[in-house]
C-alpha cells in the first residue's frame, strides 16, 4: 500500500513521475478535466450571481472511482496537475471531489519533469491558488455565456452547427479584414533597374540597383521612365562615388515561448499549431529514452515568459564552451525582456538537460518528436550564445547623372548562427560579398536589366503570422491559440490553402453578422481589455464575478436585440460537377467535422454523401489504377489505390512516377533536412536519388 497518492493529468506523465518517486508513492492520472459545465445547457445560473453548475464529465466515472479508491487508503494526497491556470482548476475540482482542504499543502507543481524537480516539488507543497482558479472560472463562464447565447442565433439565422466565441470570433474577423484588404488592393506599377558590372577580381558580375538621379531617390513608374534610365546609363562609365563600411550585430533570439514555438514550427517544419502542441506535450510528459527510461525532455509548454533558470543557463554556457569554444560564450549571460503583459510564472520552453543532445536521443523519438525537440534544443542553445557580427559595405556608383547602389555583407563572426538561424515569414535576400573597391574606380558595364513589377497586397495570414498577431494584440493566451485556429477551420469559417488561412463565404457572413450586432465581441481592443481584466483576477486584484457582472448586462441587451433584428441568411452551397449516383442531382460541397465532403442537394429525400477524392498523377504500382490522396482518422495524409478494397496498396510517402533504376521497384518521395529526395521502396536496395546541385560556375 502506497503511503502517498499523487494525481496528475495524463497517464504518460504518471508513468514518468512514478519512476522518480518510488514505491511509497502511487501516481494516478485524471485524464484531464474531471468536471466541467454541462454541454446540454448553459450551466451558469445567471439569476444567482453567475454560479457555475459543474457536473462530472462523461467517461470520467471509472477514473474518479479509481482515484477515490486510492485516496481512501493514502495517508497524504498531492495534486500535481499542470503548472498553469487550467491545471490549478483541475486540482481544485479534484480537491472538491475528494473533500480536501484547498488551503492545506496539497498542491505541487513542476516546470520540468526531472527527478530533482519532481522530488523538490514534494518538499515545496502549497495551498491551491484560488486566484488562478477564479481566473479560470471567469474565462470559462465568459466563454460559455458568449458561445451559448450567440451560437443559437447563428444556428437559427444562418446554419446549424455554427458557433461564436470570445477569441475565435476576433481571430476570424482579423482574417476577414485582411482578405478584404487584399480584395480592395489596387496594384501600382514600378520598375527595378539593375546594372551588372564587371570587376577584375570577380567572375560573377557585381549587381547594382538604380537609386535615382544624383542624390535624389527616384521611383520608376512606367516603361518610358525605365527606358530613359537605361538610355542614360547604357554607354556611361560606372565609377565608385562613395563607400560606407559599417559593422552590424545580430543578437541571439530568445528561447521559445508557446507562441514563438508555434510560429517557428510552422515556418521551419510545416507543423500546424495543433500538431506542435501535441508533440510538445509528449516531449514534456516523457518519452522512453534508451538507457534512461521514461524522460521528460523539455520544460512546460504553455508559457509566454522568456526567463531561464540560473542552473539551466549555467549548464548551457558550460556546454557551449566545451562544444564550440569560449568565443561563443557572451561576456555577460544573455537575459531577455518579455513582451508587455507577459506572464512570468514559468520559464521559457527549453530542454530539461542540454546533455540530451538531439542526435543522442534521435533513435528513441519518432520523426516529428525529433524535429521539434531539435528545434527547441538548438533555439535554446543559440539563445545563450554570442551575437553574430557582420561587415556591411554600401557602395554608390555614378553613371551619367544616374546613381546605382550595391550592398555587400561579410560575416566577421558567426556567433549563435553556428547553431541556429531564425525562420522568416518572407524570404530574405541572400547575403552577397562585394569585391575590394576604391572611390574613383571605374567598372565596365556588362548589361542592364529592367523588370516591370507591381506592388503586392498584404499577405494572407498563415498560422504562424496569425498567432503572432493575436499575441501582439493581447488576444487569448498561450493555451488558446491552437484550439482557436482548429475551431475556425472546423466550423468552415476558414480554409487552409497550402499554408495560408483563407476565409470562406460562410466566414465572411458570420463575421459581418458579428460586426453589425455584437461589436464588442469582435472588437480587438475590447477583447484585449477583457484579457487584462482576467489577468487582474489571476493576480488577486479583482473579484471574478464582478468581471462577469459588468460584462453581462450590456451583453444580454445586445443578444435580445440581435435575435429580433437579424434576418435569415441563405448561403448557397457550391455545386460540384459530380452527379449523385442515387438520384442524378449534381452533388454539392459541404463542410463537416473532418473537412469538406460531397452531399446530395436533395437531402433529406436522398442522403447520399461521399468523400472528396484527390487523384495524383501516378499509377498504382500493384494494379496500374489511379492513386488517391487520403487522410487517416487523425488527419495524416497517405496514398492508396482507388480500387480499394480490391487492391490494398497503401503508402505514407507520396509515390514517384519513376521506377528504381537499380532494381526496378517503386520509389517514393521523402523530405529530409537538406530538401526532398526519392528513395527505393525495396529495403534490400535502398537506392536514393537526390536533386542535382548546380556546379560552382553555374551558381556564379
Amino acid at each position: 500500500m502506497a503511503e502517498t497518492l499523487v494525481i496528475v493529468e495524463s497517464p504518460a506523465k504518471a508513468k514518468t513521475i512514478g519512476k522518480f518517486l518510488g514505491t511509497k508513492y502511487k501516481v494516478v492520472a485524471s485524464n484531464g478535466h474531471v468536471r466541467d459545465l454541462p454541454k446540454s445547457q448553459l450551466g451558469v445560473d445567471v439569476e444567482h450571481d453567475f454560479s457555475p453548475k459543474y457536473i462530472t464529465l462523461r467517461g470520467r466515472g471509472d477514473v474518479l472511482e479509481t482515484i477515490r479508491r486510492e485516496a481512501k487508503t493514502a495517508q497524504k494526497i498531492y495534486l500535481a496537475t499542470d503548472p498553469d491556470m487550467e491545471g490549478e482548476a483541475i486540482s481544485w475540482h479534484l480537491a472538491q471531489i475528494l473533500k480536501l482542504d484547498p488551503d492545506s499543502k496539497c498542491r505541487i507543481e513542476f516546470n520540468e519533469i526531472t527527478m530533482n524537480t519532481v522530488k523538490n516539488s514534494v518538499k515545496s507543497a502549497r495551498a491551491i491558488d484560488m486566484h488562478l482558479v477564479d481566473a479560470q472560472q471567469a474565462r470559462r463562464v465568459l466563454d460559455r455565456l458568449v458561445g451559448y447565447k450567440i451560437s443559437p442565433i447563428l444556428w437559427a439565422k444562418v446554419r446549424r452547427g455554427l458557433s461564436a466565441g470570445r477569441v475565435q470570433s476576433v481571430a476570424c474577423r482579423i482574417l476577414c479584414d485582411r482578405e478584404k484588404e487584399i480584395m480592395d488592393f489596387i496594384p501600382e506599377e514600378f520598375w527595378n533597374i539593375t546594372a551588372l558590372l564587371k570587376h577584375k577580381d570577380s567572375r560573377k558580375p557585381l549587381s547594382a540597383k538604380f537609386y535615382g538621379y544624383g542624390d535624389k531617390k527616384t521611383d520608376i513608374h512606367n516603361a518610358q521612365e525605365a527606358q530613359a534610365v537605361v538610355d542614360a546609363s547604357a554607354n556611361a562609365d560606372f565609377s565608385v562615388t562613395d563607400i560606407k563600411v559599417s559593422e552590424r550585430v545580430r543578437h541571439a533570439p530568445p528561447p521559445f515561448t508557446t507562441s514563438s514555438l508555434q510560429q517557428e514550427a510552422s515556418r521551419k517544419l510545416g507543423f500546424t499549431t495543433k500538431l506542435t502542441m501535441l508533440i510538445a506535450q509528449q516531449l514534456y510528459e516523457g518519452v522512453e529514452i534508451a538507457g534512461q527510461g521514461v524522460t521528460g525532455l523539455i520544460t512546460y509548454i504553455r508559457t509566454d515568459s522568456v526567463r531561464i533558470a540560473q542552473e539551466a543557463q549555467s549548464q548551457a554556457l558550460e556546454h557551449i564552451t566545451t562544444a564550440y569554444g569560449a568565443q561563443y560564450v557572451p561576456t555577460k549571460p544573455n537575459i531577455y525582456k518579455g513582451r508587455k503583459g507577459a506572464q512570468d510564472a514559468h520559464e521559457a520552453i527549453r530542454p530539461s538537460s542540454v546533455l540530451n543532445r538531439p542526435q543522442d536521443v534521435k533513435a528513441s523519438l519518432n520523426n516529428n518528436q525529433y524535429k521539434l525537440y531539435k528545434l527547441i534544443y538548438e533555439r535554446f542553445l543559440a539563445s545563450q550564445m554570442s551575437e553574430a557580427k557582420y561587415e556591411v559595405s554600401a557602395v554608390s556608383f555614378g553613371a551619367n547623372g544616374c546613381t546605382y547602389k550595391a550592398t555587400g555583407t561579410r560575416t566577421l563572426f558567426n556567433g549563435y548562427t553556428v547553431v541556429y538561424t531564425e525562420g522568416r515569414d518572407e524570404a530574405e535576400e541572400a547575403e552577397t560579398t562585394l569585391p575590394k573597391l576604391i572611390v574613383g574606380e571605374k567598372l565596365a558595364l556588362d548589361h542592364i536589366e529592367q523588370e516591370q513589377k507591381f506592388t503586392q497586397p498584404p499577405p494572407r495570414y498563415t498560422e504562424a503570422s496569425l498567432v503572432k498577431t493575436l499575441e501582439e494584440k493581447g488576444i487569448g493566451r498561450p493555451s488558446t491559440y491552437a484550439p482557436t485556429i482548429s475551431t475556425i477551420i472546423e466550423r468552415g469559417y476558414v480554409q487552409r490553402e497550402k499554408k495560408q488561412l483563407v476565409p470562406t463565404e460562410l466566414g465572411f457572413v458570420v463575421t459581418q453578422i458579428m460586426k453589425e450586432n455584437f461589436q464588442d465581441i469582435v472588437d480587438v481592443k475590447f477583447t484585449a481589455d477583457m484579457e487584462t481584466k482576467l489577468d487582474r483576477v489571476k493576480d488577486g486584484e479583482q473579484e471574478w464575478k464582478d468581471v462577469i457582472r459588468r460584462f453581462y448586462g450590456p451583453f444580454e441587451e445586445t443578444v435580445v436585440k440581435a435575435s429580433e433584428s437579424i434576418e435569415k441568411v441563405v448561403i448557397a452551397d457550391e455545386v460540384s460537377d459530380i452527379p449523385c449516383e442515387k438520384c442524378g442531382a449534381m452533388m454539392v460541397y459541404k463542410m463537416g467535422r473532418f473537412g469538406k465532403f460531397l452531399a446530395c442537394p436533395n437531402f433529406p429525400e436522398c442522403r447520399n454523401t461521399k468523400a472528396i477524392v484527390e487523384k495524383i498523377d501516378v499509377a498504382c504500382p500493384e494494379c496500374g489504377a489511379a492513386l488517391i490522396k487520403r487522410k487517416s482518422k487523425r488527419g495524416k495524409v497517405f496514398y492508396g489505390c482507388e480500387r480499394y478494397p480490391d487492391c490494398s496498396f497503401v503508402s505514407w510517402d507520396r509515390p514517384a512516377k519513376e521506377k528504381c533504376p537499380v532494381c526496378g521497384q517503386p520509389m517514393v518521395h521523402k523530405l529530409g533536412q537538406n530538401g526532398g529526395y526519392t528513395v527505393c521502396t525495396n529495403k534490400d536496395c535502398g537506392h536514393v536519388v537526390r536533386p542535382q546541385k548546380k556546379d560552382k560556375d553555374e551558381n556564379e
